[in-house]
């Protein structure tokens, strides 16, 4: 049975400041069954959300379908007036949203509060960005005709959300939506509904109208989503989650040939040479690692450490990792909160315990904790064998995995052979060296001397198994958008 959370005034206000039903058609719309939100921290209950079912995501698609042709008709300008009006709102109200990610995601309050921040800069980049789509006019090769590009919202989207980033990962789906001109049904995960219900608050109090931007939370997700994904109204799906779901929601979104982006797993690699700046490698190697308490598909998976500086980067990457506080996110001073959930611990644990049974050495952690939250030590294996499992698949959690490598072609095959490829990590002062690898990684994206790599001005995305498409950067726009061409005689 669960506990109910012992919560400060403030926190109480901050989850009770959120509105628990659903969000359909610009109003909040009740259901018999409702589902807990988690501390993930202490393991009690928050409050309860609506649980949505089949008619009510139909309800939801109906409200965007109903409001589409309105909303694309919209003036360019008035919807990136709505957006900058939602960025300023965001920023403004940064305490209580931060507060509201810490409790039901278990991230530690400095974190989330550059979450709020990070989101609320999707919304000014595409209110930038909806008033610059431009197209194309050219005489036909042969003569005797014109042709004419122009570029018009894809329809009514599905934006699926993720857990570990609730708050940016809504705005990084939303703020292209809505600049494009389409409308939207969002299904946040689980664990984490009160950042998205409070997200539609905002973009309400900002202008979105009625039916534009609607959310169902559900503990089903398949029962309520799939009969959205077959339905021909819905033209675009947007995922954030695991290869696994993304491969099965690919199948489904076939039956329709709708348009989809996927920002999937990743297994990120961190090569360090020893020719690397060793101090801004631990750095960024805690960057790499440690945001987000590990839980981010960016986060570095496998370190490859060539062997003239592996004990000492190694020696100085746990002694960084030991150093920082674990707790309650809203504790001062914490930098590690909990993990999401008992699974998540689980699969840590035995990760850990996998690459021990390997040959694997702890310089760090190691051990789950004892007592309530779902905890998890930093944790430094060093001498990790390319067998074990964390090798192959992705942690999240704070373990940093370390072997050596001796030559650059060494390095290179060994970050590569993963089916995954969203971003990798390359310590090295030489800069043909450095040209060199981030070329030869197979990998949507690459932080050369930098352990963090998202920024809403820069096209997010990966490549093979972890992706389609791309989200932020010029290009973000574009995945909510279809190109139409003209043709005129003369």
């Amino acid at each position: 049975m669960l506990t109910e959370a012992i919560l400060t005034t403030a926190e109480r206000e901050a989850v009770e400041s959120v509105p628990t039903g659903l969000f359909i058609d610009g109003r909040t719309r009740e259901t018999a069954r409702t589902l807990p939100v988690l501390d993930p921290a202490t393991g009690a209950r928050l409050c309860e959300v609506a649980d949505a079912g089949p008619e009510d995501g139909l309800a939801a698609l109906d409200a965007a379908a109903a409001a589409q042709a309105d909303w694309a008709r919209t003036a360019p300008r008035a919807r990136s007036e709505i957006l900058m009006r939602a960025h300023r709102l965001l920023l403004d109200d940064t305490d209580r949203l931060a507060l509201i990610a810490t409790l039901e995601m278990g991230k530690p309050l400095a974190e989330a509060r550059g979450e709020i921040t990070y989101a609320a800069e999707f919304f000014r980049w595409f209110a930038e960005e909806a008033v610059r789509l431009d197209g194309g006019y050219m005489p036909a090769p042969g003569g005797g005709a014109r042709f004419l590009v122009t570029r018009q919202p894809v329809g009514p989207s599905l934006l699926i959300t993720p857990w570990n980033f609730p708050m940016a990962m809504g705005a990084r789906k939303i703020g292209p939506a809505l600049a494009a001109g389409c409308t939207s049904v969002i299904k946040p995960a689980e664990q984490t509904p009160l950042c998205t219900l409070a997200l539609a608050q905002i973009l309400h109090q900002a202008g979105v109208p009625a039916g534009v931007v609607n959310v169902v939370t559900t503990s089903d997700p398949g029962a309520v989503m799939t009969p959205l994904i077959h339905d021909p109204r819905s033209r675009k799906l947007s995922f954030t989650g695991s290869t696994a779901v993304g491969k099965k929601l690919l199948e489904q979104c076939a039956r329709t040939v709708m348009r989809t982006s996927m920002e999937l797993g990743g297994n990120a690699p961190f090569l360090v040479f020893d020719d690397a700046d060793l101090d801004a490698a631990v750095e960024g190697a805690l960057a790499a690692k440690m945001r987000n308490i590990g839980q981010a598909c960016t986060a570095a998976n496998r370190f490859f450490v060539q062997r003239g500086v592996l004990d000492e980067f190694a020696e100085r990457l746990a002694a960084r990792m030991g150093e920082l506080p674990l707790g309650r996110g809203t504790e001062p001073g914490v930098v590690v909160g909990p993990l999401i959930d008992s699974d998540a611990v689980a699969k840590v644990t035995e990760l850990v315990a996998d690459a021990r049974a390997r040959g694997a050495r702890v310089l760090l952690g190691g051990d789950p904790l004892d007592g309530p939250g779902h905890f998890y030590p930093a944790t430094v294996l060093v001498d990790v064998p390319d067998e074990a499992q964390i090798c192959h698949t992705e942690v999240f959690g704070p373990v940093a995995s370390i072997a050596s490598f001796d030559t650059e072609e060494e390095a290179v095959e060994r970050a590569n052979d993963t089916p995954y490829g969203l971003v990798s990590y390359v310590y090295t002062e030489g800069l043909r060296r450095g040209l060199r690898i981030c070329e030869a990684l197979d990998t949507g994206m690459v932080g050369l001397n930098q352990g963090v790599v998202s920024n809403p001005a820069a096209p997010f995305g990966g490549v093979k198994e972890s992706g389609l498409g791309r989200e932020g950067g010029l290009v973000g726009i574009d995945e909510f958008l279809e190109i139409k061409y003209i043709g005129v005689p003369l």
